[in-house]
């Protein structure tokens, strides 16, 4: 009788399990972004989530949770409920660069669910012309070169997409750069054309506005292929450096342990957008690369841009305090 009522029990859950899972979704979704309104991640997915909402037929609430570059919000995720009503477009900070300079809570191989790739984007290496002679990417390398100490560039902040594109840079063109970072882009583009820092690695976002205005002079991106909405600015990579990149990549994950079944209606809802002609189109303006994938893919993808970067902050020994 007892062994009835067990095998009774455990095909009850696993009868309800399985509906739960078919069910998915049947309430709204709440998609953390780890920044504050208006920044590359949330652009992304306030683009996004609308179409993956219809797919799903439920609404898809986007809550900003910043702190420490996404760390924050990508540890909450860690830490959830497996049910696929909380996941996250998180970054490659919180899941390639982070691990490697704070003390997380969490393990980004382990502790989370790829449900696929985002969009990838690149930074621009931009100069302030009034006090950087340096018209072509070859200019700047020269002149890095003939500067006692290192040549100086500024980011968003250590340990941002910026100042590691600046490290793998002068580590391919054996140059000695000097990092400043700042706490934010507001600062550093204020300090870029104030003279105070003569170039400055900044997302495309950002330095699109400046290089259309002509405050500042555009060398070159760090993504692997040209951006559209920078067409006639050439990669690091095409200027005689070749497999140099650095993208800035969101990617949508899940807590651990995600039912492979809720992965799926997710990822195949977010591929769906990311290949709808017109959801491509607003991103690609924004300088955000759709780049669907599957959650294997992802996680692929994910390995090695972590064992890239946790190699190059070795290298040049960036640490950040908690």
């Amino acid at each position: 009788m007892i062994i009835r009522l067990t095998y009774f029990f455990l095909l009850c859950c696993l009868t309800f399990n399985c509906y739960a899972e078919e069910a998915y979704p049947n309430k709204p979704i709440r998609l953390y972004v780890g920044f504050a309104p208006g920044g590359g991640t949330d652009i992304a997915a306030r683009i996004i989530a609308p179409y993956v909402s219809k797919e799903l037929g439920q609404p898809i609430v986007i809550e900003n949770k910043p702190g420490v570059g996404g760390n924050i919000a990508t540890d909450v995720i860690s830490k959830s409920q497996p049910d696929g009503y909380l996941i996250m477009l998180s970054s490659v900070g919180p899941l390639a660069y982070s691990p490697h300079i704070y003390k997380l809570g969490y393990d980004p191989l382990k502790d989370v669910t790829p449900l696929g790739l985002g969009v990838s984007s690149g930074n621009a290496l931009i100069v302030n012309p009034q006090v950087l002679k340096a018209k072509t990417l070859a200019e700047y390398v020269a002149i890095a070169e003939k500067t006692p100490g290192g040549l100086a560039y500024g980011s968003s902040g250590s340990g941002s997409g910026g100042h590691l594109a600046g490290e793998l840079f002068a580590a391919t063109a054996k140059i000695k750069l000097i990092h400043i970072g700042y706490r934010g882009g507001g600062p550093a583009i204020n300090d870029l054309l104030g003279g105070t820092v003569p170039s400055l690695f900044a997302t495309i976002i950002t330095a699109k506005q400046l290089i259309e205005s002509g405050k500042v002079d555009a060398l070159a991106v760090t993504s692997r292929t040209r951006s559209k909405a920078l067409p006639n600015v050439p990669t690091i990579a095409e200027l005689g450096y070749p497999g140099y990149e650095a993208a800035n990549w969101y990617a949508f994950i899940a807590p651990p342990k995600t039912p492979p079944a809720i992965v799926n209606k997710l990822n195949v809802a977010i591929n769906k957008a990311l290949r709808d002609p017109q959801i491509r189109e607003r991103l690609l303006m924004q300088g955000l690369d759709p780049t669907p994938s599957t959650p294997e893919e992802m996680a692929a993808y994910m390995k090695k841009e972590y064992n890239l970067w946790g190699g190059v902050i070795a290298k040049a020994g960036i640490k950040v305090e908690n």
